[in-house]
C-alpha cells in the first residue's frame, strides 16, 4: 500500500530559504575540502556550548542531505560564515536548546524536543525539520521517541506522521508502546477522539491493526471485560479481528473458566475462516476435558484438521486429571500407544501431578511403576511432593521407600526431602509412636552418610520427639552432628534443645550443651538464660541459677520479668524470703514491672514457704484494700505494690489456683472453700486446677460431704474429673484402707476415657503393698505396662519395698534388676529400701555389691539450704556446679543410713573386716560421726579376741572428743581378761576407780 508524503520544497528563491537548511549544509559533509569554513563553524559552535568537542551535533543533521538550490560555493559560504552565529541562533531557539549533554545528542531526544517545544503544532515548519530524519526511522527510533514525549497528545500525531512515511511501517513494538501512553494499562478506556484522529489518516488499516494489539493486551493482562469492549469498539470503526486476537481471546477465557463464551468466539472465529493456533487448540482441549468435554474436545480438533499429537494428548490427559477423570486419564494414555503417540517424561509427570494433586496416591503408586518401567522418571519437584504428600497421608513406610530408593527414580538424595521426611515427622505436637520415630531415625542415618544437614526448625523437633521417648543421649549430640555436616546453630537452635532436656529433667545434658554453645561462641539471650534458670531452681539448685542470673547481667543480657519472676518464687519456695525481696528491688530499679505472673508466683511461693498469711495480705492488696493496720503490721507487703501499674493489677484464676492450694495444704479449708464463692461473684471461672486442689484438700480434712459438692459442681460447670482429682479420690480411700473403694475409683476412672498416670497407679501399688497384697500390686504394675503406662523409680521402689517387708528378698532383687533392664535409674531411696531388706533378711553380700553399685553411680547431698535431697546427678557435674565441694559442710548425708544398716548387719554377723572397712568409709564421708557406732565396733572387737583393734578404735573416739561410757571400759577389760592379758585388766579396772568420773546413766534402751 502506497503512503502519503510531504514534499518538503526547497527549489525557492534564496530570499525564501530557510536559515536551519543553510547551516546543515554548511555541516552536513565534515570531511569536505574547505577546512577554513569547517574550522568557523565549530569556533562558532565552541563559543555557544559548554563542551568542546567537534562531533557533538552528529545525529542533529543528515550527513547525506543536500538542498537542491544550495551549491557549494566558496564565496557564498565565506559571505554565510559572517551570519554563523545568527543562524545558529535561530536553530537554538527553535530547538529551545539551553544546555546540551553527552546523552542529549540522541536522534530521538532531539525530535522530542522538537515536537515538545513546537506546543504539539505539526505544520510545515515542524514536518520540514521531522523530515531530515525520514531515512532513518526505525522500530527502536520510533519507539524511543514515543516514551520520551509520554503525551497521549503528541505520541499519536508523531505516530500518524511517521506512519506517512514512505520505507517505514509500524511494528508492533510500536503499537504496544503508543497503547501504554495512552493509557490501555490502566483501567480508564482509551478515549475515542485519538482513534477517530488515527482513523481520520489516509491508511485506514492502522487503526484496526492498533485496536487489535489493544485487544490482545488486554487479554496477556487477563482483563477480559476490557478486551470484550475493545472487540466491540473494533466492530464498531468497521475494522475485523485476526486470528492473533481471536487466539488470545480464546485463551484469556478459557483461563478465566468461561469456557461458554470461549465457544462463541471459537464459531466466530471458525466462521471468519480462521483457524486455532496449536497452543490454543491445546488450551481449549484442556479446558474441555477439564469440564468433563472431553468428547467435544475432539470433535473440536478433527474440526480444526489438527493430527493428535504427544504434546495434544499430554494437554488433553492434564485436564481430565483436573476434572479428576483419572480413568479416562488411564484411557487417553492407552489411545495414544494406539495412534503410534509415545508417552514421553511430560506426559507420565503431568499424569502423575494431576492424582498427586486430587490426592489419588494409590494411583501414583501405579503411575510410578510404569513410569520406570518405561525409563521415565519424576522430576526432583515432583518427587519431593510425592514424599511429602505420602507423609501428610500418614504412609510413613512408604513415603520411607521413597527417600530410601531415590536413585531407582532417578533422583539424587537432597537436604530438602531428608528434611520433608523428618519434619513430616517430628514437626507435629501429636504424641509420636515408636515405628514413626524408627523411620525418622533411619532417615537421619541416611542423610548423615549423604552428608545432608536438617534445617533449624527440624533440628529442635527431632531433639524433641527424641527427648520425648527418653533418648536423650541422641538428642544431646544432634545438633553437634549437624555442625560436623556444616550446620551452623544459632542462639534459637540451642536454646530449643536445651529447653527440651530440661522438660525431660536432664539438667546435666543440657548443663552441658550450654557450656557447648557458650564454647561455640553462640551468645545465650534471655530465653535461653531464663529456661536454665526455671529448671535448676525448680530442682533445688537455687545457687547455680543465681549465678546465671548475675553472668547475663555481667554480659549485658538484660533479664525480663520471666526471669526475675521464677527466681523470686524460688527463693520464697526455700524461705529465702530475704533474697526474694532483694531480687525484687533490684527488678522495680531496673525499670521491669511485676505483672499478674510476678504477684501471682509471690502469693505461691509464700504459700509453699508456710507463710500463708501474708499471701493473703498480698491478695488483699491486689483486691485495693489498704488498710492500716495491716500496713503497719507487714510493712514488707507494701514494697510489692509501689507504681500505679502494679496497683491495677487483678487476681486472675491462677492466682486463686495458688491461694486455693496453700490454704488447703496449710488445713484453711474453710478459707479456701470461700475463695471460691469470691470467685464466682467477681466473675473469674474457676478451672480444673483450683477444683482439684479444693477437693484434695477437703478431702484429707475429712469433709467428704463438701467436697462431693465441689466435685458436682465442677461437673455442672463442664470440667470433667481428671487424673488428679481422681488421684486425690485414690489416695483417701487407700488413707481410709478402703481398697475396694479405691478399686473401684479407678474403674470409673477408666470407662470415662481417663487413663491413670503414673502417680495413680503407683499410689495404687504402694496401698496395696502397705496392707501385704504385694501379689495383686504387682500384677497391677504389670497392668499399667500393657496400657502403656511404664512404671518409675517410685513405682518400682515400692513394689521393692513390699516384697522386703514380708521376707521376699529374691522377688525383690529381681524386681530391682528388671528396673535396669527397663531403663529405670533407681535413686537413693530405692538403694537404701533394697539395702535394708537384704541386711534384715542376711544377704550381707548382695547388700554390699549395691553400696559399692551406688557409690559408683550415686552422689547425693543433703542441701540444708535447700530442704531438699539432690538426687540422680552425677559426681562430674555436681564438681562443675561448684556443690561437691560443701559435702563436709553439711551434717546430714543420706548415704550414712545406709553404711549403719550394712555396719550392724556385717558386725552382728561376726564380719568385722568388712564392717571396719565401712566404718573407715562413714568416717571419711561424715566429720561428725555417730559415737554410738564407736561404741558397737569396741564391744564387737573386744568380744572377737581383737582387744588391740578396739584400743586403737578407743584412741580415735578419744582424738574426736567423744566422752566415753562406762560400758566401754567394762568391753575392754572384758576383751583383755578373754585374751589372758589379767595383768592389764587388773590395771585398767584400778585406774578407773581411782578416777574421779561421773558416769552418765546407763541406757536401756541401748
Amino acid at each position: 500500500m502506497r503512503r502519503n508524503w510531504i514534499k518538503i520544497n526547497l527549489h525557492q528563491s534564496k530570499q525564501c530559504s530557510s536559515s536551519v537548511a543553510r547551516l546543515i549544509s554548511l555541516i552536513a559533509n565534515p570531511t569536505s575540502s574547505k577546512v577554513s569554513r569547517q574550522s568557523s563553524v565549530y569556533n562558532t559552535f565552541n563559543k555557544s556550548m559548554s563542551t568542546s568537542s567537534p562531533d557533538q551535533l552528529e545525529g542533529l543533521i543528515d550527513s547525506n542531505f543536500y538542498p537542491p538550490e544550495i551549491k557549494l560555493d566558496p564565496q557564498r559560504d565565506s559571505r554565510t560564515a559572517v551570519n554563523l552565529e545568527e543562524e545558529y541562533t535561530i536553530l537554538q531557539r527553535s530547538l529551545s536548546v539551553e544546555k546540551f549533554d553527552s546523552r542529549k545528542f540522541s536522534d530521538a531526544y532531539i525530535i522530542c524536543k522538537a515536537i515538545r517545544d513546537n506546543n504539539a503544532d505539526f505544520g510545515d515548519k515542524t514536518q520540514k525539520f521531522l523530515s531530515k530524519f525520514r531515512e532513518k526511522l526505525s522500530e527502536s527510533l520510533v519507539v524511543d521517541v514515543l516514551k520520551l514525549l509520554q503525551n497521549a497528545e503528541l505520541a499519536v500525531k508523531f505516530f500518524i506522521w511517521v506512519g506517512r512515511q514512505i520505507g517505514y511501517n509500524h511494528t508492533l513494538p510500536v503499537y504496544e508502546t503508543l497503547l501504554d501512553i495512552m493509557g490501555c494499562n490502566n483501567a480508564d478506556r482509551i478515549p475515542d477522539h485519538f482513534l477517530r484522529e488515527i482513523r481520520d489518516d489516509d491508511d485506514k488499516e492502522v487503526l484496526g491493526k492498533l485496536l487489535n494489539v489493544l485487544i490482545r493486551k488486554y487479554c496477556q493482562n487477563g482483563s477480559w471485560n476490557s478486551a470484550l469492549e475493545e472487540l466491540a469498539r473494533l466492530k464498531d470503526f468497521g475494522h475485523k479481528p485476526s486470528r492473533m486476537t481471536y487466539n488470545a481471546l480464546i485463551q484469556v477465557f478459557l483461563e478465566a473458566n468461561k469456557i461458554d463464551s470461549a465457544n462463541l468466539l471459537y464459531t466466530e472465529m471458525a466462521n471468519a475462516g480462521y483457524k486455532m493456533d496449536p497452543h490454543t487448540l491445546g488450551s481449549f482441549a484442556y479446558s474441555l476435558c477439564k469440564f468433563r468435554k472431553w468428547k467435544e474436545a475432539l470433535e473440536i480438533i478433527n474440526k480444526e484438521n489438527f493430527a493428535l499429537d504427544t504434546v495434544l494428548y499430554t494437554r488433553m490427559i492434564g485436564g481430565l486429571c483436573e476434572g479428576s477423570l483419572f480413568e479416562e486419564a488411564m484411557e487417553f494414555l492407552n489411545r495414544m500407544r494406539c495412534d503410534s503417540c509415545i508417552p514421553n517424561v511430560l506426559t507420565y509427570r503431568t499424569l502423575l501431578c494431576g492424582c498427586l494433586n486430587k490426592g489419588k496416591l494409590g494411583r501414583c503408586k501405579r503411575i510410578l511403576s510404569m513410569m520406570i518401567a518405561e525409563g521415565c522418571y519424576p522430576s526432583p519437584k515432583i518427587y519431593n511432593s510425592l514424599v511429602h504428600a505420602y507423609c501428610k497421608s500418614g504412609d510413613f513406610p512408604y513415603a520411607y521407600k521413597l527417600l530410601k530408593e531415590t536413585g531407582k527414580y532417578g533422583v539424587r538424595p537432597n537436604s530438602v526431602i531428608f528434611n520433608i521426611f523428618i519434619g513430616a515427622i517430628c514437626g507435629t505436637n501429636d504424641i509420636i509412636t515408636p515405628d514413626k520415630l524408627q523411620l525418622a531415625e533411619m532417615a537421619y542415618g541416611q542423610m548423615l552418610e549423604g552428608g545432608f544437614v536438617l534445617n533449624k526448625v527440624n533440628v529442635s523437633n527431632y531433639a524433641r520427639c527424641l527427648c520425648e521417648v527418653g533418648k536423650f543421649e541422641r538428642a544431646y549430640n544432634v545438633i553437634r552432628e549437624m555442625m560436623s555436616k556444616g550446620f551452623v546453630p544459632d542462639t534459637s537452635t540451642y536454646s530449643n534443645v536445651i529447653s527440651f532436656l530440661c522438660d525431660a529433667s536432664k539438667l546435666e545434658k543440657a548443663f552441658w550443651l550450654f557450656k557447648e554453645m557458650k564454647k561455640n561462641g553462640v551468645v545465650p539471650n534471655v530465653h535461653t538464660y531464663t529456661i536454665l534458670i526455671d529448671s535448676f531452681c525448680k530442682a533445688g539448685l537455687i545457687l547455680q541459677g543465681r549465678k546465671w542470673f548475675d553472668e547475663m547481667v555481667t554480659n549485658g543480657c538484660s533479664p525480663n520479668v520471666v526471669t526475675y519472676t521464677v527466681l523470686i518464687h524460688a527463693y520464697l519456695k526455700a524461705k529465702k524470703i530475704s533474697k526474694a525481696n532483694e531480687l525484687f528491688e533490684i527488678m522495680v530499679s531496673c525499670d521491669c514491672s511485676p505483672n499478674v505472673v510476678t504477684i501471682t508466683a509471690l502469693i505461691d511461693g509464700y504459700c509453699k514457704a508456710g507463710e500463708v498469711e501474708k499471701a493473703l495480705q498480698i491478695y488483699s492488696r491486689m483486691k485495693g484494700n489498704k488498710e492500716k493496720e495491716k500496713e503497719k503490721e507487714n510493712l514488707d507487703v507494701g514494697m510489692y505494690f509501689r507504681g500505679k501499674k502494679i496497683e491495677s493489677l487483678e487476681p486472675n484464676v491462677v492466682t486463686y489456683g495458688a491461694l486455693v492450694d496453700g490454704l488447703c495444704k496449710a488445713n484453711k479449708v474453710n478459707e479456701a472453700r470461700g475463695l471460691l464463692d469470691v470467685m464466682a461473684f467477681e466473675g473469674c471461672e474457676p478451672n480444673n486446677i483450683v477444683y482439684d486442689a479444693l477437693i484434695d484438700g477437703l478431702l484429707k480434712n475429712g469433709k467428704l460431704e463438701e467436697a462431693e459438692e465441689v466435685y458436682s459442681r465442677m461437673c455442672e460447670n463442664g470440667y470433667n474429673p481428671n487424673v488428679f482429682t481422681y488421684g486425690s479420690m485414690i489416695d483417701k480411700m487407700f488413707k481410709d484402707n478402703r481398697l475396694d473403694l479405691a478399686t473401684r475409683v479407678l474403674s470409673k476412672m477408666l470407662e470415662n476415657s481417663c487413663p491413670p498416670n503414673v502417680i495413680i497407679y503407683t499410689e495404687m501399688v504402694d496401698g496395696l503393698c502397705k496392707v501385704g497384697k504385694t501379689d495383686e500390686a504387682y500384677k497391677l504394675m504389670e497392668m499399667m505396662e500393657t496400657k502403656g503406662c511404664k512404671p518409675n523409680v517410685v513405682t518400682y521402689t515400692a513394689m521393692i519395698n513390699g516384697f522386703g517387708k514380708i521376707g521376699k528378698v529374691e522377688k525383690s532383687l529381681e524386681i530391682f534388676k528388671e528396673m535396669g533392664m527397663k531403663s529405670c535409674a533407681p535413686n537413693y531411696v530405692t538403694y537404701s529400701v533394697l539395702i535394708h531388706h537384704c541386711c534384715a533378711f542376711g544377704f550381707l553380700d548382695e547388700a554390699l555389691g549395691l553400696l559399692e553399685e551406688m557409690k559408683m553411680t550415686y552422689w547425693p547431698l543433703h542441701m540444708a539450704s535447700y530442704c531438699k535431697v539432690i538426687e540422680g546427678f552425677n559426681r562430674e557435674f555436681l564438681i562443675n556446679l561448684g556443690v561437691v565441694d560443701g559435702i563436709s559442710e553439711f551434717d546430714s548425708i543420706p548415704v550414712i543410713p545406709v553404711y549403719k544398716l550394712l555396719f550392724d548387719g556385717y558386725r552382728k554377723a561376726g564380719k568385722l573386716e568388712v564392717a571396719l572397712e565401712l566404718f573407715k568409709e562413714m568416717s571419711e564421708l561424715s566429720s561428725l560421726m555417730d559415737k554410738n557406732l564407736y561404741f558397737l565396733m569396741i564391744e564387737s572387737l573386744s568380744v572377737s579376741n581383737r582387744v588391740d583393734k578396739a584400743f586403737e578404735l578407743y584412741g580415735d573416739m578419744i582424738s574426736k572428743g567423744f566422752v566415753p561410757e562406762l560400758s566401754v571400759f567394762v568391753n575392754l577389760v572384758k576383751g583383755l581378761v578373754k585374751v589372758n592379758r589379767l595383768e592389764e585388766a587388773i590395771q585398767l579396772s584400778w585406774s578407773l576407780c581411782g578416777m574421779d568420773i561421773r558416769w552418765l546413766p546407763y541406757d536401756n534402751k541401748k
